[in-house]
């Protein structure tokens, strides 16, 4: 069960994949310059890397929460950070009218958590041709996912990729089982988002709060238990941050993260060398 984003292999023992970048778009020279620190840092640890960023949140919380640049205009930027730094990327749609024009740009198409079971949404972004990352639900459980991922195989050649993004737990909190990363991973190649899974939904009164010091202690787990691609929102100043800003983490804490992950993958592949079997 492989797929490729751009020239880039994911699951099927690939190397991990990263993708990385921005929660929303909030100017040009912003959404470069953070697809410059994923290029340098994805360069310098070994990692094949996709930028992400949206382009138009559709689900915000508030009436007057950011919601990006519009959709044609962020997909224009998203155009051009992928001519400037060779990066394939990627973004989120939400209506199936969107996943057409998306696909002209985006090498994946990305469908949102609260989204993983609109049919026609998902039969868009499959016909596009793209491959398709749905994020699983908050409110499914992991096997759930399986008719997700036959629509998308059903209706279009790209491939599917599945994230985690945690589960509702109680009231505005969410909480990861490792053990789920697993058994989606029998299903289609696997990405644990770092960034949402730390969200407390609504807990920041007109916004979701979240709890930015649990990013690196859960990717390191997920990497440990076993991923084909990690998923970091960061931001220069994380505390100013339009959306999400107390799940990111700033670029010292990603470069940090980065060098945590490949040192838990070398770990690893030192002692299945010395154990004689294969990679997970």
């Amino acid at each position: 069960m492989t797929l490729r984003i751009g020239d880039i292999p994911v699951g099927g023992g690939a190397p991990l994949a990263l993708i990385a970048g921005l929660n929303v778009i909030e100017s040009e020279e912003a959404a470069l310059a953070a697809a410059g620190t994923v290029r340098e840092l994805a360069a310098r640890f070994g990692l094949p890397a996709i930028f992400k960023a949206s382009v138009d949140k559709a689900n915000r919380s508030h009436l007057h929460s950011y919601r990006g640049p519009g959709f044609d205009e962020g997909l224009r930027v998203l155009a051009r950070v992928k001519a400037e730094t060779g990066l394939p990327v990627t973004t989120d749609v939400h209506e199936p009218a969107q996943a057409k024009p998306a696909a002209e740009v985006a090498d994946c198409l990305q469908v949102p958590a609260f989204l993983c079971r609109q049919t026609d949404l998902i039969k868009a972004c499959a016909a596009s041709g793209r491959p398709v990352n749905i994020k699983k639900g908050q409110f499914l459980a992991p096997e759930d996912l399986h008719l997700a991922v036959e629509k998308v195989r059903a209706f279009g050649p790209g491939g599917v990729l599945l994230t985690e993004r945690g589960t509702s737990f109680g009231y505005r909190d969410l909480v990861v089982d490792m053990r789920g990363l697993r058994r989606m991973r029998r299903l289609a190649p696997v990405c644990f988002d770092a960034t949402h899974a730390v969200q407390r939904p609504g807990a920041g009164g007109l916004a979701s709060g979240g709890e930015r010091e649990m990013v690196a202690p859960l990717a390191r787990a997920a990497v440990a238990v076993g991923v084909d691609a990690l998923f970091v929102e960061f931001h220069p100043d994380p505390e100013r941050a339009p959306c999400d800003g107390p799940s990111q983490i700033d670029a010292a804490a990603f470069e940090s993260l980065l060098a945590q992950v490949c040192a838990i993958q070398q770990a690893l592949a030192q002692s299945r060398a010395g154990e004689g079997i294969g990679r997970c």
